[in-house]
This record gives C-alpha cells, sequence and structure tokens, in this order.
C-alpha cells in the first residue's frame, strides 16, 4: 500500500487524510502543535461546496452533528437600509447548503473522524525539513529528532508553508490584505439576525457579519482596515481594547454592529488577513501542497475552508487513478489551479469593496439590490458554491492533460 505522510493537522491535512484511505492509501498526519486546538474564539463558515465535497467522502455527519445551518445572507448599508438578501447555498436542489461552526470543533470532529479511520494522527511533530532521498521515497526530519518515510509528502501546513519553500525556494510569501478580521460572541445582543440568517452590514469604515445560533447567541465578525500586527501585538492586545477599537469604527453606523460588539464577552480573537494569489509551482517529485500553503484566500468570501476541503478530496481520487505521485499530482492542479486562483481573486476583490468612500458607497447601495435579485436565479454564484466532486469519475491521465 502506498503511504503519505502529511505535514500539518489541520482542516486541508485530515480531509486529505480522510479521503486518502477512502481511496485505499495509508495516510499518517504530523501536526505541528503539542496538543489539540483550543482557540475557541473563531468560528468558520463551511459552505455549500465543501459540505458535499465532505459528504463525498462520508465524512458530513460529524460537521452537521457541531455545526448550524446558514441559509441565507441580507445585506444592511451603513445608514440600516437593507439592501437585498441572497441564499448561501448554490442552486442546485438538496445540497446540504452552509454550516457556521467553531474553527476548533471543525478541527477535533474531522480529526476524530480520521482516528476513528485509522489514520495515525502525532502531536508535536515540528517539521525542519524534508527531501527526496535516492531511493525515491520522501523523508521528513521533526524538532523532536524524530524521522517518517513515506513514498509522497502532502504539505498541509498553512500559510506559512515550509513545504511550500521546500518545493521552490523563490515560492511567493503570503500577502497582507491590509485588514484584520475579529471573532466575537455576544449574549443578550440587541437586534440579533433571524435564525438561519447571516446578517451583512456595509459600516462606513469597516465591514460586519453576525449570525445567530441556536442558543440566542450572536456569533460575529468583523473585517476592518489596519497595518500588519506582529504575534506579540496580537497577543498584547485585550478583548476589551478590541471592543473600544471596534465599537467605535462602527459608531457613526446606523445599525446594530456596534452595540453587539459592546455587548460581547471576552472570547474576542483577532488575526491579520493574507491571501497568495498565484503558486507557480504546486509540487515535485514526491511533495505536494494543499489548502492554505497554496492558495490562501482572504476571509471577505468564506472559502477557505472550503477549498482546503476540495483540495484533500480531488488530490485522493488522482493519487487513486493514476497511482504514481508525478501524474497524480499534476492532474490534481490542472484540476484545480484556475478554480482556486479565481476564488482568490474574488475574495480580494471583496476586501477592496469593504469600506469604500461616500461615491462608492452610493454606487454600491444603488447597484447591490439589483444584483441581489438576481441571485440563485442567474446561476452567478453556481461555479463556487455549486462545485461538486464526483467520487466515482475515474480520473485518467489523458483527462487532465485535456483541463488545462
Amino acid at each position: 500500500m502506498t503511504n503519505a505522510l502529511i505535514i500539518g493537522g489541520g482542516i486541508a491535512g485530515t480531509v486529505t487524510a480522510i479521503a486518502l484511505r477512502k481511496a485505499g492509501i495509508n495516510a499518517a498526519v504530523y501536526e505541528a502543535y503539542p496538543t489539540e486546538a483550543t482557540d475557541t474564539g473563531a468560528f468558520l463558515l463551511v459552505s455549500a461546496n465543501g459540505m458535499e465535497a465532505l459528504r463525498t467522502i462520508g465524512a458530513h455527519r460529524p460537521v452537521l452533528d457541531n455545526s448550524f445551518p446558514a441559509g441565507r445572507s441580507d445585506f444592511i448599508s451603513n445608514t440600516g437600509k437593507r439592501l437585498g438578501g441572497r441564499p448561501m447555498a448554490g442552486s442546485e436542489e438538496g445540497a446540504l447548503g452552509a454550516r457556521t461552526i467553531k474553527r476548533a470543533t471543525l478541527g477535533r470532529v474531522l480529526r476524530e473522524e480520521a482516528e476513528r479511520r485509522g489514520v495515525r494522527v502525532q502531536h508535536g511533530k515540528r517539521l525542519l525539513a524534508a527531501q527526496t532521498g535516492p531511493d525515491g521515497r520522501v523523508v521528513a526530519s521533526f524538532a523532536d529528532g524524530g524521522r517518517a518515510q513515506g513514498d509522497l509528502l502532502v504539505g498541509a501546513d498553512g500559510i506559512h508553508s515550509l513545504i511550500r519553500r521546500t518545493i521552490e525556494a523563490a515560492a511567493p510569501r503570503p500577502r497582507f490584505t491590509g485588514q484584520h478580521t475579529v471573532c466575537g460572541y455576544a449574549r443578550d445582543a440587541a437586534s440579533p439576525p433571524d435564525p438561519d440568517t447571516y446578517a451583512m452590514i456595509y459600516g462606513k469604515r469597516a465591514f460586519f457579519g453576525c449570525t445567530t445560533a441556536p442558543d440566542g447567541e450572536v456569533w460575529w465578525f468583523a473585517n476592518t482596515p489596519g497595518t500588519e500586527l506582529s504575534k506579540d501585538e496580537l497577543a498584547a492586545t485585550t478583548p476589551e481594547q478590541w471592543r473600544e477599537q471596534l465599537a467605535a469604527l462602527f459608531a457613526e453606523d446606523n445599525t446594530p454592529a456596534a452595540d453587539i460588539i459592546r455587548a460581547s464577552g471576552e472570547s474576542i480573537v483577532a488575526t491579520n488577513a493574507y491571501d497568495i494569489a498565484s503558486t507557480p509551482t504546486w509540487s515535485d517529485e514526491t511533495m505536494v501542497l494543499v489548502g492554505d500553503a497554496v492558495h490562501a484566500c482572504a476571509p471577505n468570501a468564506a472559502q477557505g475552508a472550503s477549498l482546503a476541503i476540495e483540495d484533500g478530496v480531488v488530490l485522493a481520487k488522482c493519487l487513486r487513478d493514476l497511482r504514481s505521485p508525478r501524474p497524480a499530482f499534476a492532474a490534481y492542479e490542472r484540476l484545480r489551479r484556475e478554480r482556486v486562483e479565481r476564488a482568490v481573486a474574488t475574495s480580494a476583490g471583496l476586501v477592496r469593496r469593504t469600506a469604500p468612500g461616500p461615491v462608492g458607497r452610493a454606487l454600491r447601495d444603488a447597484m447591490l439590490p439589483r444584483k441581489l435579485d438576481r441571485a440563485g436565479t442567474d446561476g452567478a454564484t453556481d461555479w463556487l458554491t455549486g462545485y461538486r466532486i464526483d467520487w466515482d469519475e475515474p480520473v485518467p491521465g489523458e483527462v487532465a492533460r485535456a483541463r488545462r
């Protein structure tokens, strides 16, 4: 049996391991953190395309059982005017639909599913180096002195990927998008969104989104302009400081955003937002990249997790059908590159439209209702949320070459 080493135990790495096991390939996951993630502050959306990719490998049920639905988005101007709404799923009937879940919860349930299927997950395995030996096998060396050997290695080690730089020393570095993403939670908040709905608020100075969990707690995020912060600066900023800063950004708007922020507790987490527009080289003879390691998205399109899930499933299919790493990696890239680069560009475009000036706001508020009226009926977003993977469809080499 082929043996795969997966570097990184996040969403991309764990889903890739599950999919590889389904494809009949042995997979072991090596995670740098010594223990399971405990970051309860951040949450994310698994979009319809991500949920359907999980269903392809039979891994959707744990996510459904530990999340709640996100059926539609309502868009609101800084003046409080409702600009319109649209469904969050693709137009295909019978789709699972988007789900809201805490990042740590998603990581835990996917890891438990992987282990249930026989995947070995090791913590405290920080990668130092990876190289292909003279016998054609790849060797990974870890900071604890351990080593692992396999037939191939999957770099699922995130946006600051060591494997990306190992494959190509001149690989692009992450690009700071000029914004921070902050997540928080509020109880007894004024004007909570309707259940199954995200309120998307275009503030004068920043963007705010929120939804209501089944227990009535409001889960919110804000995409705010700012300079890149170091790890120390992020760690030193207290929840109270974030509340004050964010509430001030939305104080002049006629929306509930500022009040929801002020009603929040201590579970507030902030990150810099990055993306990687294009990675020229995705693989070499024995190593290949998935998820943020190869195509990080700004959070505005809410597709980072879903694209990573798709990567793992498509890569497993290619390895199942083409067996040898090099042709399988080439087919995987040809099937994925155009889609993910378009998604990254789309999300970057949303960053630029987050807080336009007065003229830009007036044009947006005039044009957006017309676009929203057509959403869900003209198929405009189906390329993104309507994407589906057929596990039973073979991936022959000639088909892969034809999709360049």
